[in-house]
């Protein structure tokens, strides 16, 4: 059996069709729901014929760290992408992370392309295309931009009419599905060697689990993954991180806005705080997530930020650069002088006036702490010699790679997580 070495790990080299998805901001409780609903069969199945583990994402918990960490096998510590939006200090700026010059680490897929194997992704929204597709030879394309995609640039062209679906707005569960629908015709038409799938987590973002609407979303995947399946792919499911309400006992959003705060109390230069939930779609979430980062300024006094930030009831921790770094394997040039985290039920901002909250038409629900890193490991098939340690997501391409058993048939279907 051949092997792909690549950032400290090993990879066999995909015997079947393999598709690993990303479920972005699958809370497990949203999938517990729809089985118990009984609209996922395919979903229930795999408690009998597959492998039902749980993990842990990587801190922040949100959408780009843990998508490059899937794809490269690796922390941010090794890959570099901390969050979707960081100060660049070269620059002096504050920029979104979606440049693939800020990846620090190859991706799996590309060096599996390089093998010669046949490698396709497919990304929800274009913000994450350029870094999941950097240095990849084969096809890559966002959902959002699917109607410009040509043979140049994505390594396919014609996307609606293969397809056979409309454009998709970005503000939708269509987002997601358009990826799945992609996904089994790339798999009836291209047979690629390994697949990538990546959704949004707009309907996570709007609904709760057991909701009508969060179940018909993932009744909608179960029924993409059953004709997957059904194709023979061996098919690994996982998510970027999980998420939760954040809002009081009437449904009010819970918010510490930080930057007013330190302004406040310490005056308007001391600090600048940052949100790394950040990115070009915030109308869902208003940039309102459970972790941010704090850049000291004018020579503030550390002790002073930090004791600032601890008496406000809805942060639960404050770590220094160094110590956030190695508790949270973080790229520590590229997170600031402090991490803070909210409790559970609690988002952090920066000053009230600049978060627009007016398309929050539900109660806020969000991601980004501690309490959002719990995930799915999903497989239709057995494993075997599952490594005895905290899993995490980013091991989901090794576990569908190396742990696969002979014959499926023959072994005891695994339960690791009371997930279904």
């Amino acid at each position: 059996m051949k092997h792909l070495h690549i950032n400290q790990r090993s990879y066999q080299l995909p015997a079947s069709p393999t598709v690993i998805v990303c479920i972005d901001g699958c809370e497990q409780e949203y999938i517990n729901q729809a089985v118990q609903a009984g609209v996922a069969p395919f979903f229930a199945s795999l408690l009998k014929k597959g492998a039902v583990l749980s993990g842990d994402c990587v801190m922040p918990s949100f959408t780009n760290p843990n998508n490059l960490s899937i794809v490269t096998g690796t922390p941010p510590s090794v890959h570099g992408i901390c969050g979707n939006y960081f100060y660049d200090t070269e620059q002096d700026a504050e920029v979104l992370m979606n440049d693939a010059r800020y990846l620090r680490a190859p991706t799996v897929l590309a060096a599996m392309a390089e093998q010669g194997l046949k490698v396709a992704v497919v990304t929800a929204k274009d913000k994450l295309r350029a870094l999941l597709g950097n240095g990849l030879s084969g096809i890559c394309f966002s959902a959002e931009h699917a109607d410009k995609a040509c043979m140049e640039v994505n390594g396919i062209d014609q996307l609606l009419t293969r397809v056979g679906l409309p454009l998709p707005s970005v503000y939708s569960a269509d987002l997601s599905e358009f990826v799945f629908a992609a996904g089994t015709m790339l798999m009836r038409s291209e047979r690629p060697d390994l697949m990538y799938l990546s959704t949004t987590d707009y309907v996570q973002h709007k609904h709760a689990p057991g909701t009508d609407e969060a179940n018909a979303f993932y009744a909608m995947m179960d029924r993409y993954l059953g004709e997957l399946d059904a194709m023979g792919a061996v098919i690994a499911i996982t998510a970027d991180h999980g998420m939760n309400a954040k809002t009081d006992a009437l449904g009010r959003p819970q918010v510490a806005f930080l930057q007013d705060v330190l302004d406040a109390q310490l005056g308007a230069n001391s600090a600048r705080v940052l949100l790394p939930i950040t990115d070009p779609y915030v109308v869902h979430h208003g940039a309102l997530g459970s972790y941010a980062t704090v850049y000291l300024k004018n020579g503030t006094a550390q002790q002073a930020v930090v004791d600032a930030l601890r008496g406000i009831p809805e942060v639960e921790e404050v770590l220094d650069r160094a110590t956030a770094a190695a508790r949270f394997e973080l790229p520590p040039d590229r997170i600031g002088d402090l991490v803070v985290l909210a409790h559970r039920l609690a988002v952090l901002g920066t000053s009230a006036s600049k978060h627009d909250l007016s398309g929050l038409t539900v109660p806020l629900r969000s991601h980004g702490g501690l309490s959002e890193q719990a995930v799915p490991l999903l497989f239709n098939r057995p494993l075997k010699d599952i490594p005895a340690r905290r899993l995490r997501n980013f091991d989901v391409l090794q576990l569908a790679l190396n742990h696969l058993p002979v014959p499926a048939a023959s072994a005891a279907p695994q339960q690791h997580a009371a997930l279904i």
